[in-house]
């Protein structure tokens, strides 16, 4: 947390991630992780509006994984994924 929070909040946070069993915490890190592939893809779409379904994937893994693993993986990336 940053400046912007106060310490009172930022020790209820903590509080609360304490309090929450593992699966709940399993839980809330898979839906951080959804989201933020949901946000990526996203970007993705308004930077590429022609692109396909595949193509965002691509271009999503090259994030991902590097340009190196999506090649080795999907075999062709476009030339302009970073």
């Amino acid at each position: 947390m940053d400046q912007d929070t106060s310490p009172s909040q930022v020790a209820r946070y903590h509080e609360l991630l304490r309090a929450m069993t593992p699966a709940q915490k399993a839980a809330a890190t898979a839906s951080l992780c959804i989201a933020a592939r949901q946000m990526a893809m996203a970007g993705l779409r308004q930077r590429h509006p022609g692109a396909s379904e595949d193509e965002l994937r691509a271009r999503l893994f090259v994030r991902l994984y590097g340009r190196a693993d999506a090649i080795r993986v999907l075999g062709d990336v476009p030339d302009d994924a970073v």
